[in-house]
C-alpha cells in the first residue's frame, strides 16, 4: 500500500474516519532521520500481512494544531490509530519497535475482521486468542514490549530469551483487557508472562529459568538468524550486489548517485540494498568487510571496493570485467 502525504488538517480528518489502522509518521524535512524512517513505512507497506494497514506521513510543523493535539513533542514520532483513538505511540527512529507494534496492531484487526459475527463471545475471544498464540512460531505474551518490558519478570524473559538468540513475536496484554484475562483461563494459567512454542503453551518465567538451567530450553526455541550468516546472504544475493545509502532510483548521498551512474553506464544488472534502512546491516557491514565507508560494491559475494575503486577500474579499462566476475 502506497503511503499517503498530508497536506491538510482536512485530509487528515478524512483518514482518520476509515476503518482499520491508520500509521501516522510526524516528521520534519530538515531531519535526516525522518527521511530514514520514510523508507521505513514504505516498506511495511509492501508487506502482504500489511495490506490492509494504511500509512501517512504529517509535517508535523505545517500541521501545527494536530501535532499539539497529539502531543507531538519531536520528530519522528508515530501514531498508530484505530477508529481516531492512539493505539500505540513510537517515539524515535526505532525501526524495530514500530514494525513489532505494526504487525501486533494489524493481527488484532484482522483477527477481530475474521471472527464470526454468529459465534458466542466466549467462541468469539477463544477463536482469537489460538490465532495469536500461533501468529508466531514463539510468542510471548507478556507486559510491555521486547524495547520496554513494564515489569521485572517480563523483563527478566526478554533477557533470557535474548541471551538465548531466540527469534520470537511479543504480545502486550496491558494493551488488551480482553487478551489479558481471557489468556489466564484459555491456557490455565493464572500469571504472566506467558511463552507459546508451535501454540503450546511451555510456561512462565519460573519454568523457563528451570528449563534454561537444564538446558532443554535452548534446543526448543527457535534461533535468530546470525548477522554474519544474514551478510553472506545479502552479500550474494545478486551476482553484482550494491550496499547504498537509498536505491537506484533515489540515492540518498552524493557518493551513491556518482556509483549508480557509473553502474548504469554499464549496462550491467545489479541489485541494491539501502543501508539506512537497517542498522545492524548498516554497521554489522564496515565490521564484516573491513570497509568503513559507503557505497560498498560487491562481485559473486567478494568485495570489490568503494567509490575510488570502481573509478580507478573504470580509468584503467577493467570495470567490466571486473563487475562480471571475470
Amino acid at each position: 500500500m502506497s503511503v499517503t502525504k498530508v497536506a491538510t488538517e482536512q485530509e487528515f480528518t478524512e483518514l482518520l474516519k476509515k476503518d482499520g489502522l491508520l500509521v501516522a509518521h510526524f516528521m520534519a524535512d530538515w531531519a535526516p532521520q525522518c527521511g530514514q524512517m520514510n523508507d521505513v513505512i514504505t516498506e511495511l507497506g509492501k508487506q502482504l500481512e500489511l495490506k490492509d494497514v494504511r500509512f501517512c506521513i504529517v509535517p508535523a510543523e505545517d500541521l501545527s494544531e494536530v501535532s499539539l493535539k497529539y502531543k507531538i513533542a519531536a520528530v519522528p514520532t508515530f501514531l498508530l490509530l484505530r477508529g481516531g483513538q492512539v493505539v500505540e505511540r513510537v517515539e524515535g527512529a526505532n525501526a524495530a519497535d514500530l514494525t513489532n507494534k505494526v504487525k501486533t496492531q494489524a493481527a488484532k484487526a484482522s483477527l477481530v475482521s475474521c471472527t464470526p459475527t454468529a459465534s458466542t463471545p466466549e467462541q468469539d475471544l477463544n477463536t482469537r486468542l489460538k490465532k495469536l498464540i500461533n501468529s508466531s512460531k514463539c510468542m510471548l505474551f507478556m507486559k510491555g514490549s521486547p524495547d520496554a518490558p513494564r515489569c521485572g519478570f517480563s523483563r527478566t524473559t526478554i533477557e533470557l530469551l535474548n541471551k538465548l538468540e531466540a527469534d520470537y513475536s511479543s504480545f502486550d496484554i496491558l494493551s488488551d483487557e480482553e487478551v489479558r484475562q481471557g489468556l489466564k483461563t484459555y491456557s490455565n494459567w493464572p500469571t504472566y508472562p506467558q511463552l507459546y512454542i508451535d501454540g503450546e503453551l511451555v510456561g512462565g518465567l519460573d519454568i523457563l529459568r528451570e528449563m534454561d538451567a537444564s538446558g532443554e530450553l535452548s534446543s526448543m526455541l527457535p534461533k535468530k538468524q546470525k548477522l554474519e550468516d544474514r551478510l553472506k546472504m545479502l552479500i550474494n544475493k545478486a551476482p553484482l550486489m550494491v550496499f547504498m545509502k537509498g536505491d537506484r532510483e533515489a540515492p540518498r548521498c552524493g557518493f551513491s548517485k556518482t556509483m549508480i551512474g557509473i553502474l548504469n553506464d554499464t549496462g550491467l544488472p545489479y541489485e541494491t540494498f539501502d543501508i539506512l534502512t537497517d542498522e545492524e546491516v548498516r554497521q554489522g557491514l564496515k565490521t564484516f568487510s573491513n570497509w568503513p565507508t559507503y557505497p560498498q560494491v560487491y562481485v559473486k559475494g567478494e568485495l570489490v571496493g568503494g567509490l575510488d575503486i570502481i573509478k580507478e577500474l573504470q580509468t584503467s579499462g577493467e570495470l567490466m570485467g571486473t563487475l562480471k566476475g571475470e
